[in-house]
């Protein structure tokens, strides 16, 4: 089927190019019987403006793009659900990649989003990126960035990020609430440093209570399992852990070895809420939620792209869900 063009539309109604766009533009110097004339005709022979010379003419395509490990990741997929909710509101359009925590696929994406011409990139970054040079092409061109979740720890870029000290020192006092004695604590990727914050408040106060933590770093679910595995010989009395991902490993485990919840061994976890709650008994845990971090992240953008000036540090509020698990 032939797109139905401008070109078109003035051969069949006998008006010029320029009154025919004038008219769907709804330009006060055409009159409303034109106007109408000219709307019913290009609903009915469904004509689309040709969105790429819209671009080209504004220099504005209204587009977002996103970077995220993974798409399948429940956090990250609550950040896109809630980027793209915010993008339909204000009539952008968001592009969704994914770097697969491989730097070499991040920067395609990157060039990908600079020949794109987008409006602003939303990023969580690899393990693996140690600079953001590349990111730095784009502010070159005046694209803005607001890093999230994963984010640098150079302190000249935009971020957004769950309250990462909060929600660790939470789970903590809680653990020390509850009285435990010996705590398997299983976090993320090491290079992150959104685990060297969590890392550190946890420890300092299962250190200030005298408590004793065995500490591991997990990369994914199967590798939580296999550390829960070996680290159960040694009886902790609870286990924290730092995602969602190292929460399923750690279920697994404790499954396979049919301990019962909160009798044989107590969990908490910083979550993004669902997990949690396909657990018997429900897992205890500090919400940080996705959705509200892809609200906040859009909203910074929007403010950086409308002319702000000060560079952005963001954090969303932490929050305790009682599960009956510790």
């Amino acid at each position: 089927m032939v797109n139905t063009t401008l070109k078109k539309l003035s051969q069949v109604s006998g008006l010029s190019i320029s009154t025919i766009s004038r008219a769907l533009k709804n330009h006060p110097d055409i009159s409303e019987k034109t106007k109408s004339l000219v709307i019913e005709l290009a609903n009915t022979l469904d004509y689309e403006p040709n969105i790429n010379a819209v671009h080209l003419r504004t220099q504005n395509n209204r587009l977002f793009g996103v970077i995220v490990p993974s798409i399948s990741n429940f956090f990250h997929e609550s950040v896109i659900a809630a980027l793209e909710e915010e993008c339909r509101k204000n009539n952008y359009t968001l592009m969704i990649l994914q770097s697969g925590d491989d730097p070499e696929i991040e920067s395609d994406n990157i060039k990908l989003c600079r020949q794109n011409r987008v409006n602003g990139l939303f990023a969580c970054i690899t393990p693996e990126t140690k600079n953001i040079e590349s990111f730095s092409k784009l502010k070159e061109v005046d694209i803005p960035i607001i890093f999230f979740d994963r984010v640098p720890e150079r302190s000249d870029c935009h971020k957004v990020c769950v309250a990462d000290i909060d929600s660790a020192t939470m789970a903590a006092n809680l653990i020390a609430e509850k009285q435990k004695k010996k705590v398997l604590a299983l976090f993320g990727n090491s290079n992150f440093l959104i685990t060297k914050k969590r890392f550190n408040a946890f420890t300092e106060i299962m250190s200030a209570h005298n408590i004793a933590c065995i500490t591991a770093y997990s990369s994914n679910e199967t590798h939580s399992e296999e550390l829960t595995n070996i680290y159960l010989a040694e009886n902790p009395d609870s286990i924290f852990c730092m995602t969602d991902e190292i929460l399923t490993g750690v279920m697994r485990a404790i499954q396979k070895k049919q301990l019962k919840i909160p009798d044989d061994i107590s969990v908490i976890a910083i979550s993004n809420g669902y997990i949690p709650t396909l657990y018997y008994p429900s897992i205890t845990y500090i919400e940080t939620s996705g959705k509200k971090l892809g609200k906040l992240a859009f909203e910074s953008m929007m403010s950086t792209i409308s002319g702000s000036t000060f560079i952005q540090d963001r954090t969303i509020e932490s929050v305790l869900v009682r599960g009956q698990s510790i």
